[in-house]
C-alpha cells in the first residue's frame, strides 16, 4: 500500500494512493494501517492531483546516517567511517514533500541529499540484523537538507541539519511488501532539471537492516521513528566547484518504487 497525509479544507486526513486517486480513511494512525489495521473509506476517491499532500508522518526520533556511500565520502574527500555515523534532526524539520524549504540567514552552504528513510512500525531493542526489517512499517523518501559551513565549523550537527523545513518527507509511505529489497533502488535527485545524484541502495556500506540493528543496540527505536540512511554521490558540496541551494532552486527526488517529490528553496 502507499499512505499518505493530505490536507482536506485545512484538516489533515489519511488515504490510500492508487495510482492516480485517493481514497480518504478512517483510522487511528498511519502506521496503524501500515500495520494491518482497518481502515473505513471516506467517500469516494479523489484525483491525487486536487490534494495537497502533507509529510506521511511526524517522526518521534528523526535519525541520520553521515557517509553511509563509498562514493558520497570519496567526492567530500574522505573515509567510510569505520562505524556508522548517526546524528539527529529536530521534528521541527519535517516538511511536506512540495516543501518550501526556507534558507536560513546562518548558512550560505544550503546543500541537498537524497536518501530513502525507513520507518519503524514496531518497537526495536537490540534487534539481529536478522530480525530488523520484521520492525519495518513502510518506506519513504528524505531530503536531507544540510548547512555545509554549520556541519564543517559546529562539532554538533544540529543546526546544520535540523533547521526548520530541513526534511522535506514523502510523497507517502510505501509498505514493505510493495518496495520488496530495500537494497535494490535506484535514487536520483535533479537540480532545476539537471541530474547530479544517480545512485542505488545496493552501494550503502551499511544495509538498512544493518543500521536498525546497530541503532537498536544504543537506544530504543520506537513506532514512527525514522532512519534517513545516507545519500548517494552527487551533492552539491561535492562538485568543483561547489554548487549550493539558493532561493529559486527547486530540487526533485525520485527513489525507485517509492515515488518522487519536489520542492523549491525559498
Amino acid at each position: 500500500m502507499r499512505l499518505c497525509t493530505f490536507n482536506d479544507a485545512g484538516v489533515s486526513r489519511l488515504g490510500r494512493v492508487d495510482d492516480v486517486m485517493v481514497t480518504p480513511l478512517d483510522a487511528p494512525d498511519l502506521l496503524a494501517i501500515a500495520l494491518g489495521a482497518d481502515a473505513v473509506e471516506l467517500g469516494s476517491p479523489v484525483p491525487l492531483s486536487s490534494v495537497t499532500l502533507l509529510a506521511p508522518l511526524r517522526p518521534g526520533k528523526i535519525l541520520g546516517v553521515g557517509k553511509n556511500y563509498a562514493d558520497h565520502a570519496q567526492e567530500l574527500g574522505e573515509t567510510v567511517p569505520e562505524i556508522p555515523i548517526v546524528f539527529t534532526k529536530l521534528t521541527t524539520s519535517i516538511t511536506g514533500p512540495a516543501g518550501p524549504v526556507v534558507l536560513p540567514g546562518y548558512t550560505s552552504q544550503l546543500d541537498y541529499e537524497g536518501e530513502l528513510a525507513v520507518v519503524i512500525g514496531r518497537t526495536a531493542r537490540l534487534v539481529s540484523v536478522s530480525e530488523a526489517l520484521a520492525h519495518v512499517a513502510g518506506y519513504t523518501a528524505i531530503d536531507d537538507i544540510s548547512a555545509r559551513d554549520c556541519q564543517a565549523a559546529e562539532p554538533q550537527w544540529t543546526r546544520a541539519k535540523g533547521g526548520d523545513t530541513f526534511a522535506p518527507l514523502g510523497p507517502w509511505l510505501v509498505t514493505p511488501d510493495e518496495v520488496g529489497d530495500p537494497q535494490d533502488l535506484r535514487i536520483r535527485t535533479w537540480v532545476n532539471g539537471e541530474l547530479r545524484q544517480d545512485g542505488h541502495t545496493g552501494q550503502m556500506m551499511r544495509s538498512v537492516a544493518e543500521l536498525i540493528s546497530w541503532c537498536s543496540h544504543s537506544f530504543t527505536l520506537e513506532p514512527g521513528d525514522l532512519i534517513a540512511t545516507g545519500t548517494p554521490a552527487g551533492v552539491g558540496h561535492g562538485m568543483r566547484p561547489p554548487r549550493y541551494l539558493t532561493p529559486g532552486d527547486v530540487v526533485r527526488i525520485e527513489v525507485e518504487r517509492i515515488g518522487t517529490m519536489e520542492h523549491p528553496i525559498q
